[in-house]
């Protein structure tokens, strides 16, 4: 039995827990080597999906979603984007009359398009001519000169039935919440019937529901471009009427600004469509009424907070100026009677199509004081691909400048 350790068997000792210590450092480098390759690897796929969508939002905010152009001239287009459109001519069958590949465009280069009569169009967009891309409509319209007006306006359009801003709970006449429209209708859906009879307003589904005797209540609906039939069963509220519980609204009201007046007293207004403010949907209006307006006052807008216009309008038929017969995400247009038309005392301007806009001074005809007037203001931005957002534009020096002369 051995009871000492010679020096060599320490030596030897001494070695094997060295290297069992450089052999766990070595595993700990190459352990901390992997984590970091890994987060370099993660670092640079977030790099690339990020330049990835940043290059995707550049070229998608290049292209229009729909171009206007002029009949019977030549109009240039200058996306210089790396891709190539084919161009399809549409029939009323939703198919293509042109042979596919007959008409491409290299939209990396500037293009000259000749157009003939009036047409609407489709053009295919695919990346590096290979990758499907984007559908873009081109709409051939008429060359025309449109008044500019820049005069504020009353607003009252009526929806088609009544509209559905929600739905919600209320206590019976036992105490129990209750929902009975729940699940069966959604915001946005449009009340057109009752019981197979138009409703005409709100009121009138309201009274025609409490007047029903509990019995129930079959709705017709517009949903989009759907229309059917549901079954709801009224319940008494508390006070014993009795109720669908439904959140509806047929009308709206505002003021705004009239753009302009074409040759054929037609108008324009607001830039932007009428949207309901609870749900945010665009308004399917049935009909609608433009009246004059006195601006009470005007909130400047700041960056991230949009200006306010508050005006007063009375209903009255000697305030009318015309009948809204659209609403769209382009704005109100409608016809002008012989009061609005003399709003219309500036010079008749051709049409500027959106390609056509370019970053810069620029004026616009607003009514601020009771007095129309051009203002300067320069142009910062350029969205081609909206069709519907918020205009935006920087007054110099702090607010815009009048010029008298014009």
């Amino acid at each position: 039995m051995k009871l000492w350790i010679t020096e060599t068997e320490k030596v030897k000792r001494q070695a094997g827990e060295d290297a069992v210590i450089i052999l766990q450092l070595w595993k700990q480098k190459v352990r901390r080597l992997r984590i970091y390759r890994a987060c370099l690897c993660a670092a640079l796929i977030l790099a690339g999906m990020g330049l990835f969508g940043y290059s995707y939002y550049l070229v998608d905010s290049s292209i229009p979603s729909v171009i206007y152009m002029r009949a019977e001239s030549e109009e240039s287009l200058a996306l210089d984007i790396p891709a190539k459109g084919e161009i399809l001519s549409v029939s009323e069958q939703g198919t293509s009359n042109i042979p596919q590949g007959a008409v491409t465009l290299d939209l990396s280069q500037p293009v000259t398009m000749k157009t003939g009569m009036t047409d609407s169009l489709e053009m295919q967009v695919k990346l590096f001519g290979i990758l499907p891309f984007k559908q873009v409509g081109i709409r051939v319209i008429e060359d025309q000169q449109l008044i500019p007006v820049g005069v504020p306006i009353g607003i009252y359009v009526k929806t088609e039935g009544v509209m559905v801003i929600g739905t919600g709970e209320f206590r019976s006449v036992n105490g129990e919440k209750v929902a009975p429209a729940e699940h069966i209708l959604k915001s946005g859906d449009y009340v057109v019937k009752l019981n197979g009879t138009e409703v005409a307003d709100k009121d009138d589904l309201i009274t025609r529901i409490e007047n029903g005797n509990g019995e129930a209540a079959i709705l017709t609906i517009r949903r989009g471009e759907e229309y059917f039939d549901v079954k709801i069963d009224p319940v008494q509220d508390q006070t014993k009427k009795y109720k669908i519980g439904v959140w509806v609204r047929d009308n709206a009201q505002g003021v705004g600004t009239m753009t302009y007046i074409d040759s054929q007293g037609n108008f324009g207004a607001l830039g932007h469509g009428i949207n309901d403010v609870d749900t945010s949907n665009l308004m399917e209006m049935n009909d609608g009424t433009l009246y004059q307006t006195e601006i009470i006052s005007i909130q400047k807008g700041t960056a991230g907070h949009p200006g306010e216009m508050t005006g007063m309008i009375v209903y009255s038929d000697d305030r009318i100026l015309g009948d809204i017969t659209s609403n769209s995400v382009r704005g109100i247009f409608g016809k002008c009677n012989d009061k609005a038309l003399a709003l219309g005392t500036e010079e008749a301007m051709p049409i500027g199509l959106k390609q056509e806009i370019r970053k810069g001074p620029a004026q616009i005809l607003c009514t601020v004081d009771g007095t129309t007037r051009y203002y300067d203001i320069e142009i910062t931005d350029i969205h081609l691909d909206h069709d519907n957002v918020n205009r935006g534009n920087r007054p110099g020096n702090e607010r815009c400048t009048y010029h008298p002369e014009r």
